[in-house]
């Protein structure tokens, strides 16, 4: 299976089953992190993004006063791909 192919549901259960935390709705891969406030949260992103750009991948974050929240999508494709999933896995090796 290639690297830009939507992956079906039992796929993305199984990911989700190794590595608690990140849900699916709308068609996004999520993950909402909490901070201790506004410049852990500032710091949190600056490090997804750096992962983010490394990847070559660019998910979409929702940054607020002691949250993060990261929505992982392969925009060309519209879906959930291999790309996401080792993103997903880089950012939890990464921050927690």
């Amino acid at each position: 299976m290639g690297k830009e192919e939507v992956l079906d549901e039992s796929v993305i259960a199984s990911f989700q089953s190794e590595v608690p935390g990140w849900t699916v709705r709308d068609g996004w891969l999520r993950r909402k992190y909490l901070t201790p406030g506004w410049p852990h949260s500032l710091m949190l992103a600056q490090t997804i993004g750096y992962l983010a750009e490394a990847a070559w991948h660019h998910p979409d974050l929702e940054i607020g006063y002691a949250q993060v929240v990261v929505k992982l999508q392969t925009h060309r494709v519209r879906g959930i791909t291999r790309m996401d999933l080792d993103l997903a896995r880089r950012i939890e090796e990464v921050v927690l």
